[in-house]
């Protein structure tokens, strides 16, 4: 009998969640995935501002090997050695900021169900070319981190590589060459997701007016 009651408990319990849920239109559903995706996206900015802070610890340690001949070979050991440790640090940030994109994306992406039932055609255009930005967004963040894991990888061989005492100078120099490269990309893809997250911005800006939404809009173009 406690069971019955219980089950009973819990079928009145989602209808009234379903209830809740379908009282709320279309334009408000979207609302809350939106914010909910914003909100998941609240883990990455932390972690960019960690990244950064290891980023500056690497340089340091970069600048306080180069300064250093063979005859301190020991020293730039243990510096190339505190760099893996940093780079390492480095590639763990870059996997939980993934992880928190990724969450991100799948709040977001059930909002692409609920356009078909917005009534007003001109505000379904608007929620359709947000969640085509937004989408492209996730796709140039994915390629980003992708770029920027396999230059930490990069990063590490180099460090393993001063450890060395025989060190090959052509070796490093076309290790060095392949990092600035992949530098160069990690500059470029980071240009491109921060001009999507603008664009992005806009046009959750535009929806909100079209579909009358009351809704208090911070400007976010600088995340």
């Amino acid at each position: 009998m406690l069971k019955q009651i219980y089950l009973l408990g819990m079928i009145i319990s989602s209808l009234f969640l379903i209830a809740a849920c379908s009282s709320k239109s279309s334009e408000e559903q979207i609302h809350d995935h939106l914010e909910e995706a914003i909100q998941l996206e609240e883990g990455y900015e932390t972690t960019q501002q960690e990244i950064e802070e290891l980023e500056l610890q690497e340089q340091d340690i970069f600048s306080q090997i180069v300064d250093l001949d063979m005859d301190h070979f020991e020293q730039i050991q243990e510096l190339s050695q505190e760099a893996i440790s940093v780079v390492e640090q480095k590639q763990e940030k870059l996997a939980e900021e993934r992880e928190s994109i990724e969450a991100s994306e799948e709040a977001f992406i059930q909002v692409e169900s609920i356009i078909s039932d917005l009534e007003d055609e001109s505000v379904q255009q608007d929620a359709e070319n947000m969640v085509a930005i937004m989408t492209e967004r996730y796709t140039a963040y994915y390629d980003l981190n992708d770029t920027y894991q396999a230059s930490t990888a990069q990063e590490k061989e180099l460090y393993e590589m001063l450890q060395l005492e025989e060190l090959d100078p052509n070796e490093v120099t076309e290790h060095l060459e392949a990092l600035n490269e992949n530098y160069e990309g990690i500059i470029a893809l980071n240009g491109e997701f921060n001009q999507l997250t603008a664009d992005y911005n806009e046009a959750k800006r535009t929806f909100y007016e079209a579909s009358d939404l009351n809704v208090s809009y911070e400007d976010q173009s600088e995340e």
